[in-house]
This record gives structure tokens, sequence and C-alpha cells, in this order.
């Protein structure tokens, strides 16, 4: 390890805790909205409808669905990898607790938007500490890489997937979906350029200023 790797371990490791906290709690906002929650997040609806369990351990049963996927198209997790399947979950149930359900709709618009914020700057912070992609990144770039097939065609065939699926099952889609499914990925790559933890490329390596595969 370098030196400059090692003085911004630190910094590394905070953002990577604060933002996939803030992740789950940007997930709750966004549910609490009522006006469509997030693809995933609308898998995860659908599925607590049908058994005794909450939001938070549905989405890390999901998670680590997800990882077992990983398997057979050879993707390795990193730590940030772990951290997001396993937190995530309890932090948005801790979100859960404390955010109201928004009843007016300007109740609604307010929590929306603050919940595609969080999300965002929380995607920008965890991403850009540099300790691997979530679950659901990994399998996205994994079948990329597999299928030989371009990363938008991949992405949006896993996100229509789940959200149909979500939506039979009886989760929550509307405007939001649709907002957060055309918001989201710029807002990302605003905040992944503020929080970017520069890193000191190894010798013979290219410059690293850091991924650019956004969870959604």
């Amino acid at each position: 390890m370098t030196p400059g790797r090692g003085r911004r371990m630190p910094r590394r490791i905070l953002q990577l805790l604060v933002g996939v906290f803030l992740y789950g709690i940007g997930i709750a906002f966004l549910v609490r909205s009522a006006l469509g929650a997030a693809s995933w997040d609308v898998l995860t609806q659908g599925i607590t409808r049908h058994v005794p369990l909450s939001f938070g351990v549905v989405t890390t049963i999901i998670s680590g669905i997800v990882l077992l996927m990983w398997i057979p198209i050879r993707q390795k997790p990193g730590i940030g990898t772990v951290v997001n399947a396993l937190l995530v979950g309890p932090s948005a149930d801790v979100g859960f607790l404390v955010i109201p359900v928004g009843e007016e709709l300007w109740q609604q618009a307010l929590l929306f938007t603050v919940g595609l914020l969080v999300l965002s700057a929380a995607t920008g912070l965890y991403i850009g500490a540099h300790f691997g992609p979530g679950p659901r990144d990994g399998l996205m770039t994994g079948l990329h890489v597999r299928l030989r097939r371009p990363i938008w065609l991949v992405r949006t065939c896993l996100e229509v997937t789940v959200v149909l699926i979500g939506w039979a099952l009886g989760g929550t889609v509307g405007v939001g979906t649709v907002l957060f499914a055309l918001l989201v990925g710029p807002l990302c790559q605003f905040f992944l350029r503020v929080f970017a933890v520069p890193l000191e490329p190894k010798p013979g390596s290219a410059s690293r200023s850091g991924p650019v595969a956004v969870e959604g």
C-alpha cells in the first residue's frame, strides 16, 4: 500500500459506513413518500406483503441471493460489497421508525425529493470510497462482461424484471419509480465527483479517480 492510500484509509472507511447507512435512510424516505419506490425496492415491498419479515430483513436476504448470483459470472466481492449487503437493510428499518408516511401530496413530494438526494449522495460516498460495488452493481457489470451486451441494456433488463415481479407481488409502482429511474444516474454521477477519494496509482497503473457503476 502506498503512503497516499494509507493516509486516506480513515476517510474511506468513514465514507463507506456513512454512505451505506444513508443509503438505507434514503430508501426509507422514498418508500414513505408513497409515490413509487425504486426498482429493487418495489421487489422488496412486494415480498414483504407475503412474508412476516421487515423491509430491511428482506432487503438483506435479496442482497445475499444476488451475491450468490455473482458466483457463476465470476465476480469477486470487496469489503464494501459485504458491508452494503449487511447494513443497508437494517439502516432502512431504522429510517422507517422515524420517517412518517406522506399523507398530503406536498409531503409526498418532499419525502421523495429528500430521499432521492440522500440516496444519491450516499451512493457517491460509498462508491467513492473504493471498497467495491454494491451487490446489484456487481451483478449488472458481471452480466455485462459475461453476456457481452451493452451495460445500459443489461441494467434496463434487470430493472424492468425486478419491477414487474415486485409489482405483481404488490409493490408500489408510480410516478416516483419513473422519476427515480430518470434522475438517479445524473445525481449519483455528480456526487461521485464530489466524494470520490483520490487514490495514488500503483506503479505502472493508470490513475484511478473512482468507479462509475451506480446502484439502483
